[in-house]
C-alpha cells in the first residue's frame, strides 16, 4: 500500500501538481481545506507556523504549501502576501504596483512544510522560479499566473501546458526536493 500523505489546501490546482509529482515516488496525496490563520512575517516564519497548526489539528503526517511573488524593484514585496494583493488588486493592478519602475523582473517561491505530526519541527523544501511581471497573457484561471512571465521560455504560467509549468515552477521545484526527502523515509522505514 502506498503512503498516503495529507496536503492541506482547498485549492484543486496547487493539488493536482502535487499529486502529479509526488505520485511519481507512490506517494498518495489526500487533501483537506482548513482555514488557519496566518502569522504576518517572512515565508519561512509563516510556512512553519502553518505546518505546525495543521498538523495539530490532523493530529498526523501532512504538507503545507505558501506562494510568494516577490518583485525586486519592491524589495522582495508583495512576497507571502500575493494573495491578498491579488484579491485586492486583480491581475491589472499587480502590474500598476510596478508603474514608473524600469525594473520588472520579480522570481516566485514556492515553500513547501512537512510535519511528521503534532510536536515535531517542520522542515522546509523551497522552490525559486525568476521571471518578470508583464501585462496578462493566457487564460485566467489560476491566480497570477497570466502575469508571471518565466525567464527561460518567455512564457507566463499562464501560457504553459501542464506539462511545461511543472518542468520549471517554483512549486514543482519544491516538490522535487520534498520528493526526494519522503522517498528517503521510505527506504529507511
Amino acid at each position: 500500500m502506498a503512503p498516503k500523505l495529507t496536503f492541506v489546501t482547498g485549492n484543486a490546482m496547487k493539488l493536482k501538481e502535487v499529486r502529479a509529482i509526488l505520485g511519481e515516488v507512490g506517494i498518495e496525496v489526500v487533501s483537506q481545506a482548513l482555514d488557519i490563520p496566518e502569522l504576518q512575517g517572512t515565508t519561512q516564519e509563516i510556512a512553519r507556523d502553518k505546518c505546525r497548526r495543521a498538523a495539530d489539528i490532523i493530529q498526523g503526517p501532512c504538507i503545507t504549501e505558501d506562494t510568494a511573488l516577490c518583485f525586486d524593484a519592491l524589495d522582495g514585496l508583495p512576497g507571502p502576501y500575493i494573495k491578498d494583493f491579488h484579491t485586492r488588486l486583480g491581475l491589472e493592478g499587480l502590474n500598476t504596483l510596478l508603474e514608473g519602475f524600469p525594473d520588472k523582473t520579480a522570481w516566485a517561491l514556492c515553500t513547501f512544510g512537512y510535519s511528521a505530526g503534532p510536536g515535531t519541527e517542520p522542515l522546509l523544501f523551497e522552490g525559486r522560479t525568476k521571471g518578470k511581471i508583464v501585462p496578462p497573457r493566457g487564460p485566467s484561471r489560476f491566480g497570477w499566473n497570466p502575469v508571471f512571465e518565466e525567464s527561460q521560455s518567455g512564457k507566463t504560467f499562464a501560457e504553459m501546458t501542464d506539462d511545461e509549468k511543472y518542468s520549471c515552477s517554483h512549486r514543482s521545484r519544491a516538490l522535487e526536493l520534498l520528493k526526494k526527502f519522503l522517498d528517503t523515509l521510505k527506504s529507511d522505514a
